[in-house]
């Protein structure tokens, strides 16, 4: 039987990366997360993580896929409502605005 090598794990998320996924991410905004009747279908959805992962990968430090990128927006999306909660005491979810100004400021 073969031996299997260990699993590696992919480099971190450089922070042209992560400007780049947040640029697209807010610009695509309306089509990845709008709910209603006049949301997109989840084949809409696909193609526009594709295309986010095609602007990501010239500036990545490893391929990555669209997996990655949605798991890299969770994080910072759950890592933001938790700076807001610090800073207002108040711990209740964030309104979109000031989530998001957050995630355009410098990286710790």
């Amino acid at each position: 039987m073969a031996e299997e090598s260990p699993k590696r794990r992919k480099a971190n998320f450089n922070e042209a990366e992560t400007e780049v996924l947040i640029e697209q991410v807010l610009k695509h905004e309306q089509l990845l997360f709008a709910a209603g009747p006049g949301r997109a279908s989840p084949g809409q959805k696909r193609r526009v993580w594709e295309l986010i992962r095609h602007k990501v990968n010239p500036v990545a430090a490893c391929p990555r896929d669209v997996e990655d990128l949605k798991k890299r927006w969770r994080d910072l999306k759950r890592r933001d409502r938790s700076k807001l909660c610090r800073l207002s005491q108040g711990c209740g979810p964030p309104g979109p605005a000031a989530a998001f100004g957050l995630l355009l400021a410098a990286e710790e």
